[in-house]
């Protein structure tokens, strides 16, 4: 008989979905027998698997650890979560339930396919090797990006420590209750505070989104805004407020606009980009998620209330900077 007590990170969920994540190796089949048969119980009772779980249940698996086991896959790196080598992790900010990290540009977010290492990986890998997290807990609860960046555009990324501020912090993001601020480098001269709105298409197969001025079939509705910083009537450095939040809204919505972000080369204009890769070394677009500004927030998070978190703005930036002679 295996026992096991409930925790912070595995409550509020049910409990048919945490047996799904223990015995991972297991049809829902034989998970629901098992309940029916009450070779498992919840806090010494018959379950459906509907029951809400709550912090201190007592979860009890009354099997042989030879039947448990064939039910459970290894434990690797598909099942652990965490990375195959170390990884200088940049910390902004964390707390017990968020963290918030500099993501560089050149590394994923999120995995894209099964061997892919990303940002998820590192965190996960960070906080095991910071006695944060053990190898048991990460059965049935990893941590999780909340926000996503594209694996060129560096900058601050969120991810939920525990259950609650994964759960949160999407939410948040979702409903859009805080400010996403955004530095990049475009063509032409900008002046002022602009926001502009349209509708994106995505084209899976080509992996580029498309910007209309009127709704069309399967079109997401889209804001952006942005402010010059500086500009030598050539080139101009934006800061750039995310208002919704669309796979390269803000690398074609600039585009479309005609002031294509330096350095996308899928936006951008390949004659610029050139000068560019030729001058500065540049070879993906500049954009960097630049600031995190939160204000009201809800009492589970309510250590970020009023804060704000800026990613410090990497090298090449700075060399383009100072190439066009806008040094901020």
């Amino acid at each position: 008989m295996r026992e096991i007590i409930i925790n912070k990170n595995e409550a509020g969920q049910r409990f048919d979905k945490l047996l799904f994540k223990y015995f991972n190796a297991a049809p829902a089949s034989f998970v629901y027998k098992m309940l029916r048969k009450k070779n498992i119980t919840l806090n010494n009772k018959k379950s459906d698997g509907k029951d809400k779980l709550a912090v201190g249940d007592c979860v009890k698996i009354f099997m042989t650890d030879e039947t448990i086991d064939k039910f459970r896959s290894s434990k690797n790196i598909e099942a652990s979560g965490k990375a195959t080598h170390k990884f200088s992790l940049d910390v902004v900010y964390e707390d017990e339930n968020v963290i918030i990290v500099n993501k560089p540009a050149g590394v994923l977010s999120q995995k894209a396919k099964k061997n892919d290492i990303s940002m998820n990986e590192y965190i996960i890998e960070y906080l095991l090797d910071t006695k944060q997290l053990s190898e048991n807990e990460l059965e049935t609860f990893k941590p999780g990006i909340c926000n996503r960046l594209d694996r060129n555009t560096s900058g601050l990324l969120i991810a939920g420590k525990s259950l609650l501020g994964l759960q949160v912090m999407s939410d948040m993001l979702k409903d859009r209750t805080f400010g996403k601020y955004y530095i990049t480098v475009v063509s032409g001269e900008i002046n002022g505070k602009t926001k502009i709105k349209g509708y994106l298409t995505k084209d899976s197969k080509s992996n580029k989104v498309k910007i209309y001025d009127k709704p069309l079939k399967e079109s997401s509705y889209i804001e952006t805004e942005y402010e010059c910083l500086k500009t030598n009537g050539k080139y101009t450095i934006l800061k750039v407020k995310l208002i919704t939040g669309k796979p390269h809204q803000i690398r074609a919505h600039l585009a479309s606009v005609r002031h294509p972000i330096i350095g996308d080369t899928k936006y951008g204009r390949a004659d610029i980009n050139e000068i560019f890769r030729k001058k500065c070394g540049v070879k993906y677009q500049l954009l960097h998620a630049w600031q995190l500004k939160f204000d009201e927030m809800p009492d589970e998070l309510k250590k970020l209330k009023q804060k704000t978190f800026e990613a410090k703005i990497p090298q090449l930036f700075e060399n383009v900077f100072s190439e066009i002679g806008l040094n901020l």
